[in-house]
């Protein structure tokens, strides 16, 4: 009997601290969202001050606007077309840097995969050592060289190294792994090429992985801002994420609607491959 209460609130304590969980995700949301359709006075009036940088000020947080008005959605839309184009530079940067990666990560993670060549580990290392160093790590040594090769300033600088970045690579070299080598052996007896086998027996079987690739990449790129920071030159090339990296006093409501802006893009991304990415993820054995 003991062990049944013990068991109980357990499952108690779980559902709660689940629910606590969903509510630190979905409040901030529900604030953005709510506020987005506030007037900019009523923005300022309500959460100006915090931009003094003074700490003695206290600022109640509201969810409910005094009047709802599609101002601040006009202003992105219709007035104010720069914030529109930096979420079509977002999307832009981001597609071309999904489409390469995933090209890239594929094919270096079959040969990684299923190929012998000297040397192999020793690039598999580099591989994960590259994957697990943090990003801001390489900003330096990766601003040198595209400032060698005269890059600076271009689309170029923010998608080359995205395109090259090595998680892709890892991913899909584990994911390319599960295949079973005397399915690939009975391929080659029949009179299959190597190339036949790549694209007829490993890219079908891996095709949740390179799903579950798409979307992490797709999300790791949109939310990029350190990139578009230091190798652009020009301002109206920033893509979203760096205007909503800083609170502007003078768009403090635009900030609202283009937050919403930024995350419709991921949500039905998100939505709509979920069960992908959760099955990719498992295939790739690194559950």
């Amino acid at each position: 009997m003991n062990r049944k209460n013990a068991f109980q609130k357990s499952g108690m304590f779980s559902y709660f601290f689940l629910i606590a969980m969903l509510a630190a995700a979905f409040v901030p949301f529900l604030f953005m969202l709510t506020n987005s359709f506030a007037g900019e006075g009523e923005i300022m009036r309500r959460y100006g001050a915090l931009l003094s940088g003074n700490s003695d000020i206290h600022t109640a947080v509201s969810f409910i606007p005094e009047r709802i008005t599609l101002n601040g959605y006009l202003d992105v839309f219709l007035l104010s077309p720069n914030y529109l184009m930096k979420f079509w530079n977002s999307l832009f940067l981001t597609t071309v840097i999904v489409i390469g990666q995933t090209i890239v990560a594929v094919l270096a993670g079959y040969g990684l995969a299923k190929f012998r060549f000297p040397g192999k580990n020793i690039f598999l290392f580099f591989v994960i050592i590259l994957s697990m160093m943090p990003r801001q790590v390489t900003l330096v040594p990766g601003f040198l060289v595209l400032d060698w090769m005269g890059l600076i300033g271009s689309y170029t600088a923010v998608i080359l190294p995205g395109i090259f970045a090595t998680f892709g690579t890892f991913l899909l070299s584990q994911v390319f792994s599960s295949i079973p080598d005397n399915m690939l052996d009975a391929a080659r007896i029949d009179g299959a090429g190597q190339w036949k086998i790549f694209q007829k027996i490993a890219i079908p079987h891996v095709k949740t992985g390179i799903a579950a690739l798409i979307v992490l990449v797709f999300i790791d790129n949109w939310n990029m801002v350190e990139q578009p920071l230091l190798y652009l030159r020009d301002t109206k090339k920033y893509p979203l994420s760096v205007f909503l990296s800083f609170i502007q006093r003078d768009a403090l409501g635009i900030s609202f609607v283009c937050g919403i802006l930024a995350m419709v893009p991921v949500a039905l991304l998100f939505l709509h491959l979920k069960n992908v990415l959760i099955q990719g993820i498992e295939f790739s054995n690194l559950k």
